[in-house]
Parts: C-alpha cells; structure tokens; sequence
C-alpha cells in the first residue's frame, strides 16, 4: 500500500503511556498543598496536554501567580512519587515497531518538559524508538504549531504528509493550526464528543484500533 504519511508525530501522556489518572491526581494534590480549590477530575484531566505552567494556572484559578512555583513544585513531587507505578498502554511497542517496518519517520511532539519526557523515555525503554521530538519547554506549548513546525522542517516534511496522534483537543487544534492531518483517541484525558468536533480523520477507542487504522490508512 502506498504511504500517506511520512511523520507521524505522537504524544506521549493519555496516548502512548497510561498517566492520565496520575496527572490528575498530581495536579489535585498539588492545587490542595498550597491551599487552592481542588480542581475537579474534569478540570484537571482537560489541562492535560498543556505546558506545565499555564495548564497548573487554569486548574487553579484561585492560587496567586506567586504561588505559582511552589504549585509546580508540588505537582512533580505527587507525580515523580508514582511514576513507576505506571507504563505504555498494551499494544504500543508492537504499534510503534510495525510503522517503523513500515519506514515512517516517527515523533513525541508533548506538553511535557524536555527532563520529563527523556525520563518517560528511559522509563518505558524507548529512546530509540522514536527519529525526533520536542517538548513544550523548548518550543511552545499546545495548540502552538512550533512542535509541529520545527519537526516538519526537522525531516523536510509537509503538512500534508504530516499526522499528529493524540488524546486532547489540544493536540488536535495544534495539528488543525499546523495544517496537519489528526487521529484521536478516547481512552485518555478528552471525551470522544469534544475530540469529534475537531473533526480529525478517526477516533480510535484502543491502541489495537488505532493500530488496525493506521495499517490500513496511513
């Protein structure tokens, strides 16, 4: 079958790697140690996908910017204390080896900063698997384009022949502002609903489904 496209950037938390209750209850233990509202679990899985930053000041409207520090602070301490509890969604290694085979150029494109995504990386013992990637902290945070952008130009690929994979409406306005193609997933922060007005190209409920469309697809 002919290739439609060259890169498929992914990103990482609530599609690749099974975080999105962690995160949520790093940013509502986090918002409770300085003395904020606790965001509800709506609220702070919807910020998921963001830079860390901005994401912590909209699920705590109520914390002053001078805490702001302390909250991030407090927010990676809850989620470094569990991250080994956690661990890539069943299905990824043989997703992400089978597009390789395929010679696809593959990428992270992720809110998370650049330390965090490397530990994730060495964690789940990935580092080769991917050709590129870039994170928040060095580019943009979601729904900027920049991640997008830089690696398209990273591997002299256009928009068109350019998809982005994620589970946020962040990661799908990002790929619309990109003019790149978009599969969803539901099974991690956003709802199928909000992800289906975004209109991107399918909505897959597990990793095995986005594996069947991206082998048919792709």
């Amino acid at each position: 079958m002919p290739r439609r496209f060259d890169l498929i950037c992914f990103d990482w938390d609530g599609t690749l790697f099974d975080s999105t209750a962690l995160i949520v209850r790093a940013i509502q233990q986090a918002v409770a140690d300085v003395g904020g509202q606790q965001p509800s679990r709506e609220t702070a899985a919807y910020v998921i996908g963001m830079a860390l930053a901005p994401a912590l000041a909209h699920a705590a409207p109520d914390v002053p910017p001078e805490k702001h520090p302390l909250l991030a602070e407090r927010y990676r301490q809850h989620y470094l204390a569990c991250q080994n509890d956690i661990s890539l969604f069943d299905g990824v290694r043989p997703l992400l080896a089978e597009l390789k085979a395929r010679h696809h150029w593959l990428a992270v494109a992720t809110g998370k900063s650049r330390r965090g995504l490397d530990g994730a990386l060495r964690l789940a013992g990935l580092q080769a698997a991917f050709d590129g990637s870039r994170t928040a902290d060095e580019t943009a945070g979601k729904p900027s384009p920049l991640m997008l952008h830089e690696l398209m130009r990273e591997f002299g690929c256009d928009p068109g022949r350019t998809l982005m994979i994620g589970d946020t409406t962040h990661d799908l306005q990002m790929a619309r502002n990109a003019g790149c193609c978009a599969v969803a997933v539901s099974y991690g922060a956003h709802d199928s609903p909000a992800l289906a007005a975004l209109e991107p190209l399918h909505i897959a409920h597990s990793v095995s489904g986005l594996r069947r469309w991206l082998s048919q697809n792709a």
